[in-house]
Formats: structure tokens, sequence, C-alpha cells
């Protein structure tokens, strides 16, 4: 084999192609869960999602978007961009194996090299394979999400500096330098995940350019790079707009200049820098300083396609996060300022005592002529004694309290120290939130359950339940990835150190590294394995290289026939990608699963017309946003999303049209609302149990009423409440001449509501400035997770309509409140089902906990149908759960099993009876396992109690005491 060139060139575009088709294959057709709405809606219309925002990768999400024949076919194409870009990076991922590997086998062009071109090729086939098939890289790999593109970049660039190596002309080798400087640029506007390559890119630099490798030359490398990755990522991302605010305010406030004048001088004066520095490089003939600063411009140009959020924000679109249509809300966009900081070389524990605050910075907004002081950042001074470096345990969340004493080991009083503080940094950072997810793709995993561990050879010989056995998430590899990995690292540690401390590198800094810089919480809302997938493709290099180590063991086997031995080799180490895909394929395919923007549009479609609808979490946001904002489903309602109604922008941004929804009343205005005004929180001071009266209360905050305020330090003022009952007056004959509430309930002439905590925050006031301005013109609505998150207790008043609750001044001493002929409707003609029935496709746990979401507004509706006899519309309801969510395709659960008393009672015994045999021999099946192999287990033991206990109930109250007492002996037999 002389043409090695060729055969590399041709195998690598056939792994793009193999790479390709199996993600077009699996590809989900339609917006997932998670971000995947939010940036399938902000690629269709070029919106603003949340900070710190990917405006490059909306601008070709958008024109991805154009393929699209239909609405409901612009999530597939955005989502084939992530598949196109997983690729295309097992394509440079796959030459850049071949790359290192040739330099290890010793191809030379134009000779006889048989059994090296095998070599070379299997290890980048294995290499791209394994990858292609890897858990976390293939779940990004179809959907709408930027870690696709993001490792792309990160490909492309490890690529392009090995492709620099080889090209002796300096000059043409600068231009490779520019291009990966301009991919960098380019990969802000995706994730900056990309940049943390630089290091491993400085060493190529650093070994091409000096013969003799020192200590001294690597520290000064590792030192420089350093120093380029925080030029970009704090002096460049947010450091020049930050200056150019600067600029801005100087020139309006203090010279009396326009508006933008301070920005467009700071860019001329920055421009022209720059221009003067590459011709003076020109001059001087200084090709370093001239490829430097190319580079430096070319960055620029890349970082550009951040202009997008500044010029669609300014158009106000539905999506508009942090409102960034000036440079000052675009600095704080920049620095996802709404997050927080998290500790990183210096911070406190979190049994810190009460930290002293003082005034930080000022914080401008545009006025009407010049920029106005909007608030000052607080900054906290801290007792020394309750400070550590490298912090890891600071959040004083009560619930990151309980997790970081859990895996601290400490006592319920006892104060941590840096032993703790490491403790916790190896149990939860590194080994749950790396280490487990690390063994996910090369060992194995569990189940797809949150917080599922890693398994290497599983029980091979163990039977496990079917709950178990069955869950398509749970892939066994037998560890043979890992363990090909390893063997590939210790042969390019041997063989080629350098290149061996370039991948090394690459592998921490996208690994490790991260841990310690992103610093996680102790609980995280979903797992985060895909932050990391950058590791998981260097790993791949030496499952690669792990097919050269183990023909060097073969070849001792095989001394007179290298071809063999090459030969064996690569076909024994393509059994790892061929158990992984087999493994990996049916978690993986998403093909015609379509229940996230269903289940969306079904709680859309629980509301009346002209809704207001509250919402909580990202998974009962994102997908409604994508409903309306792309396929124009019920944009007639408006959706409130309570984790951004404590600031002032998205406040302002319910104060206008959107589509068919009318403008959101309020009494109180966006001055009343301002970050930094009165309002930022009223506080509950306890000076009399009597009622408020709610408008009137309004009123007063309105007008800025000064018996109200208390001043809280030096520079800032809040409002009071002198009390936490409040009350609203309703016009109760209005109310029944509108038809909203059933005739079977009470409408009350007056609504009251207590404040849970010590203070309203701003978006508990906005929620009461709503209900008491809205005057029950529009429905309001709320979701479960929303209602919990309220800090009034207005439950009472929720009544349920379907996947929502609706807010009706009605008397009930309920906490299930039911709109049975509503709700029975919603739910019977209005939902949506598309392909629940399809027991082919997988479902992952979000899924599996929307769809029992749906199964338990079926129990509460069976059970209040029952309760007013309406037993033939409670019949209907129960079958219609059973037969749009099925057990073939979402496992029968609780909320089944405690519809069995109804379906007895609505003389559906056949499908009561084969409910309980499943669900009853499951539990059975669990127990059994956790029992004979001394599982941990006490959630799964619970469950499988209330499961055999429920049964034994369900058939006691139905009078089949012979059924009732087979389960209460299954029961029994465990307990004891």
């Amino acid at each position: 084999m002389k043409d090695y060139q060729k055969i590399n060139v041709i195998t690598g575009w056939a792994m793009f192609v193999v790479s390709l088709v199996v993600y077009l294959l699996t590809l989900e057709p339609t917006a997932s869960f998670w971000d995947c709405g939010e940036f399938i809606a902000s690629s269709y219309k070029l919106e603003v999602p949340h900070p710190p925002g990917a405006p490059f990768f909306l601008l070709i999400g958008r024109m991805f978007s154009m393929l699209a024949s239909d609405v409901d076919q612009v999530a597939y194409w955005v989502n084939v961009l992530s598949a196109l870009s997983a690729a295309f990076t097992i394509l440079f991922l796959f030459w850049s194996v071949t790359h290192l590997a040739k330099k290890v086998v010793k191809v030379e062009e134009g000779e006889d090299n048989t059994f090296q071109t095998i070599l070379v090729m299997g290890a980048g086939v294995v290499a791209a394979l394994t990858c292609t098939f890897s858990d976390s890289f293939w779940f990004s790999a179809v959907e709408a999400e930027v870690y696709a593109m993001s490792s792309f970049f990160t490909a492309f660039v490890f690529w392009a500096i090995l492709k620099w190596e080889n090209i002796e002309d300096e000059s043409f080798g600068n231009k490779w330098l520019i291009l990966i400087a301009y991919m960098m640029g380019l990969s802000i506007g995706v994730h900056l995940l990309n940049l943390v390559a630089i290091p491993a890119l400085g060493l190529i630099y650093y070994f091409k350019k000096n013969e003799e490798v020192t200590t001294p030359g690597i520290i000064k490398t590792l030192v420089i790079s350093g120093a380029i990755i925080i030029l970009i990522l704090i002096g460049v991302i947010p450091g020049l707009p930050s200056i150019a605010a600067s600029f801005e305010i100087f020139f309006v406030n203090s010279l009396g200049l326009p508006f933008y004048s301070g920005i467009v001088f700071f860019g001329l004066l920055f421009v022209g820098a720059l221009v003067a520095a590459i011709i003076y490089s020109i001059k001087k003939q200084n090709a370093v300083l001239n490829t430097a600063l190319l580079a430096f411009a070319f960055v620029l140009i890349g970082y550009s396609s951040y202009s997008v959020v500044l010029v669609r924000s300014n158009y106000n679109p539905p999506i508009d996060e942090n409102d960034p249509e000036n440079i000052l809300t675009f600095v704080s966009y920049l620095k996802r300022e709404q997050y927080g900081n998290r500790p990183l070389f210096k911070g406190p524990y979190f049994t810190a005592s009460s930290p002293k605050t003082k005034k930080g910075a000022t914080v401008y907004m545009k006025g009407e002529n010049k920029y106005v002081v909007k608030d000052y950042k607080i900054e906290y001074d801290y007792n020394p004694k309750d400070l550590t470096i490298l912090p890891r345990m600071y959040s004083t969340q009560p619930s990151h309290i309980q997790r970081y004493r859990q895996y601290a080991e400490l006592g319920e009083n006892e104060k941590p120290g840096m032993f703790d503080n490491i403790r916790f940094m190896w149990r939860y950072q590194i080994k749950k939130m790396y280490l487990r997810y690390f063994m996910w793709n090369f060992s194995g995993r569990e189940s797809d359950e949150k917080e599922a561990n890693a398994e290497f050879l599983g029980p091979l010989w163990t039977e496990m339940p079917s709950s178990i056995e069955n869950n398509k998430g749970r892939n066994i590899y037998y560890g043979i990835p890992l363990i090909l990995g390893l063997i590939g690292a210790f042969f390019q540690f041997r063989k080629d150190m350098k290149n061996f401390a370039v991948t090394g590198l690459l592998f921490f800094l996208t690994g490790l590294a991260l841990v310690l810089y992103l610093n996680s919480p102790p609980s995280e809302p979903r797992e985060r394995d895909y932050i990391y997938a950058g590791s998981y493709y260097v790993f791949t290099f030496w499952v690669g290289f792990g097919v050269l180590g183990l023909f060097e063991f073969l070849g001792a086997l095989f001394k007179n026939n290298k071809v063999v031995a090459a030969g064996i080799s690569v076909v024994l180490s393509m059994a790892i990608p061929t158990i992984m895909v087999a493994e990996n394929w049916d978690d993986h395919d998403r093909s015609d699963r379509y229940f996230s923007v269903e289940a969306a549009k079904n709680y859309l479609d629980s509301c009346a017309p002209n809704a207001i609808l509250f919402t909580g979490g990202d998974n009962d946001t994102f997908p409604l946003w994508y409903a309306q904002e792309v396929e124009g489903h019920r944009t007639d309602v408006r959706v409130i999303v309570l984790s951004y109604f404590n600031t002032d922008w998205y406040i302002n941004q319910m104060m206008r049209d959107a589509y068919e929804s009318k403008a959101v009343p309020f009494t109180l205005t966006s001055k009343n609302y301002i970050q930094g005004g009165f309002n930022d929180a009223v506080l509950v001071t306890d000076q009399t149990e009597d009622y408020i009266n709610t408008p009137v209360f309004l009123e007063a905050l309105k007008r800025e009423a000064k018996q109200l305020q208390l001043q809280a330090s030096s520079w800032s003022t809040y409002n009071t409440i002198p009390g936490r009952n409040m009350f609203l007056n309703v016009d109760a004959e209005k109310v029944k001449s509108m038809g909203i509430v059933p005739d079977s309930m009470e409408i009350l002439d007056r609504m009251a509501w207590r404040i849970k905590g010590r203070a309203l925050e701003k978006k508990d006031l906005a929620i009461v400035d709503i209900i008491a301005t809205n005057n029950w013109e529009r429905p309001i609505y709320f979701n479960t997770t929303s209602l919990s998150q309220v800090n009034i207790d207005i439950s009472r008043y929720a009544v349920l309509e379907g996947l929502t609750y609706r807010l009706l001044p009605i008397r009930s001493n309920s906490r299930n409140v039911v709109s049975t002929d509503v709700m029975y409707d919603n739910m019977m003609n209005n939902f949506h089902w598309k392909g629940l029935q399809d027991s082919t496709v997988y479902y992952s746990e979000d899924y599996r906990n929307f769809a029992l979401n749906h199964r338990a507004s079926f129990s509460t509706l069976s059970d209040a149908l029952i309760a007013e006899g309406k037993y033939d519309k409670a019949r209907d309801i129960l079958l219609k759960c059973v037969e749009v969510i099925p057990d073939a395709s979402i496992p029968y659960d609780n909320f089944n099993v405690a519809q069995i008393g109804n379906l007895l009672e609505v003389g559906e015994e056949e499908v009561a009876r084969n409910i309980a045999d499943i669900t009853a021999k499951r539990a059975e099946e669990t127990l059994i396992y956790l029992e004979e192999y001394e599982i941990e287990s006490p959630r799964e033991k619970q469950l499988s109690y209330i499961v055999l206990s429920e049964l034994t109930n369900a058939f006691k109250s139905a009078g089949d005491n012979e059924t009732a007492k087979k389960y209460d002996e299954m029961l029994k037999s465990y307990l004891r």
C-alpha cells in the first residue's frame, strides 16, 4: 500500500458518512427537553436565549431552519446541524489520530507500508467509531444543543495545529495559525469550552519551534497559553465591551455628547491602534508579531457574531433574555451576572458567619438623555477565619448544606476544614460528577435514571428485576474500551512522549481542570456529562492507540507476518465500537419521539383562551416556547417563567404585547419594578395580624409612600408590609356572570392569603399585582412547579383543569379541586399523544416523568368524577389513560396502582387485575433483588412496599378478600 495519503482521506470521509448516517437515523424529530426548545426557537427567529448566548450557533441554526418545508420540520433541521457538526468532529478526530499514529508506526510515502497502513487506519477507525458511539457524544449529536458544534471546533483546531506542524514553509504555516485563531473566535459564539484547548496547541507550537525541550520552556509555554485564555476569556469577551461602556458613560455623562458617541470613539480608537500595530509589524518585518496581531484580529472577527445579540434585542423579540439592547446590559449578559458567581481560588465555607456588606461598583442604566445610577453591586466582607483556599463547600442553600455534610461526613453542627473541603471535592465533584460520567462512556452505565452509577462488568450471572434488565439505558461494555484506552495511553507514553504530553494535557484541561473551574454545587437539576465530552473525545485517541499496543503484543506471536498481526489487532479492537453501538443504539435512538412537544401543547391546551400561565423550570418552559414560537401553537397564552420574574427586564417584557397575547395587566409601573429600587423585596415587619387590602397596598407602593420605606443601608431602601395577611375583594356577581366557576363551587366575595416567608420577593409582588389588577378578565394558571414556588398560599384557590391549575375565587377545603367537565374535555379531546403508544420508541427518564404527570392528572380526575357519581366518565378517563400511555411504552407506576381501586369501582376488573399482576410482579422482583444481593436502596424498597400495600387496600375495598390477602402476605413476607 504505497498510496497512504489517498487511503487516509477516503477512510476519514468514510467515518464521516458512517457517523452522519447513524446520527440522522437516530435524530430527534422535534425539540428535546432542557435547552433545545429555547435554542430552536431562538434560531428560527433569531431571538436572544439565556446568557451568555450562542449567536454563531443561532445564525447557522437559522440557515438550517430555512430548509424546513413546514414549521413542524424546523426542529428536525436544526437538530441536523448538531448531527452534521458531530460527524465533522469524527472526521477531524480520525485524521488527528492517524497523524499521531503515523509518527509512531513510521509510515513512509512511496514505500510498501501495508501493515503500517492497516495499523494506522485501524487505530483511526477504532478511535472514530468509539467516539461516534460513546454515550455522551451521541447524546449531544442528535439534539439542538451547542455541545456538538463546540466539539467540532475543538476537533478542527486540534487537527489544524497538527496540520500546521507538518508545514515547512513558515509563511504558509502562519496562515494556518491565523485560521486557527479565526475558528477560536467563531467558537466563542457557540461555547467557551473550545478555549481550554489553547495550552495543548501551545505545546505543539513549542515542540516544533524548539528541538531541545526543557522544563523551563514548557512552563513558559503553558504560562503564555494560560495568559492567552485569560486575555480572551476576560480581556476580550466581557473586557472590550466593558471598556467601551466606560467610554460611553464618560462621553455622555461628563462631556454631554449623544448616546453611542463613546462606543464609536472607542471602536475607532481600538481598531485604529490594532491596524497601526499590524502596519508596524509589517514595516519591521516582524513575522511573529504580525502573525500574533493578525491572529488577534481574526479572533475579534469571529467574536463579532455577538453583534447579532445587540441587533436582535433592540427589536424586542418575545425571547429576549436579559434585554441586552445597549452596551451596559450587553456586558451584564456576557458576564452571566444573573447567575451569580462561584468562588474559585478563595472563598467562604457554608458555615461562615453573616458577612459585612459594603457598596460595590455602580450599576448604570440608560436614561432619557444620559446614563443614570440604577443600583450598586454588593460586596461581602467575610471573617478571615471563615475563608479557605480552593473553596468547594460554599453554598448556603439548606439542601446544599445537607449534601455537603453527607459527602464530607460532617456532624450536624460540625464546622468544615480543609480536609473536609478536599474530601467533598474528591467524593462529589471529581468522583461523582466526572469519573462516574467518564466510566459511563468507557465502562458501562447502570441505567438512564438520574444519579445512576457506572458499571464495569455488571452482574453477569445475576438475575435482575425486569425494571432494571429492561431499562434501555443500561449499557454494559465490560470495561473493554477503558482497558484498551489505558493500554493506548501507556503505549503513546512509551513511544511518543511529546505527543502524549499534548494529548494528556488536553485530556486534563477538558476534564479535571473543568471540574475544578466549574466548582459544581452538591446537587444539579440534570446530569452534566455532556460538559466533559472533550475529555472523552481525547480518550478515544488512546483507544485508537490501543490497537498499536495490541499489535506490539501480537507482533511477538506473528514475527514473520506483520500484516496478519496488524489485521488481527484491528479486528479484535473493532469489538469495542461493535459492543458500544449494540448497547447504546436503543437508548440513543430518538427517532419518532415527540412527547416533549406534545406535553408542552397539553400544558398550553389546559388553559382557556387569552390565559396567563406561570411556569417554573426549564422543562416546563422551553418546550412551550418552542411550541409557540416555531409551530405557532396557542400564541394567545402568555407564558411567564417564575425564575425570571424576579428581574425588572422580564417584568417589562410582560408589559408588552406578544402575538395574540395582550400586555399583562399591572398596577405598578416599570419604575416600581426597577432593579435596585424599593421593591426588590418587600419586607414583612409583622406589626399586625390584620388583613391588608391588596389594591390599597399596591397603590401605596406605586406612589412610593414614605411610611412603607425602610432604609437598609446608606445606599439601599426597601418597602415593607406591616403584616403577612392580605385580602382581595371579589365582585362575585361579575365572576358568576362570566361562567368561569363550575356550578358546584361556591364563589367567594373575598380572597385571602398569607405571605409564607420573611418578604415578598419581586416575583411574588408581581403575581399579587397581576391577580389584583386583572380582576378576572384573563384566566390565570399555574403549573405544579410554579404553584409550589410562590411565596403566598393561594393553592386553595387553584382548580385543576388538565395539567394546570386555574386561579378562581372559590371556597374549598381540599388541595385537589377539579373542574371535572373542563378537565374531562381537555384530556379526552384536546390533548396530544403522538407516538406515545409506539413501544419501539425510547423514552428517557425526563419523558417518563412527564408521562407520569399526565397519569397523575388522569388519577386525580377519575377520583373527582367518581366522587361526583359520574362513573361512565370515570371509566372513559381510566381507559384513556391505559390506552394513550400504555405499559409497553411507559411502564406502569404508582399512579396506575392508585387507579386500580377506581377501575374496580367502575367495573373494569380485567384491566385492574392486569395492572395489579404486572406491578406486583415487578415489586416482588425488586425486593428479591435488593434482599438477595444486600443492595441498599431505601427509595426502591419503599416504592415496592407501597405498590403491594396499595394493591391490598384496593382489592380489600372492592370486597375481593382473597386477592387482597395474596398481596398482603407478599408484603408481610418482605417486611419480615
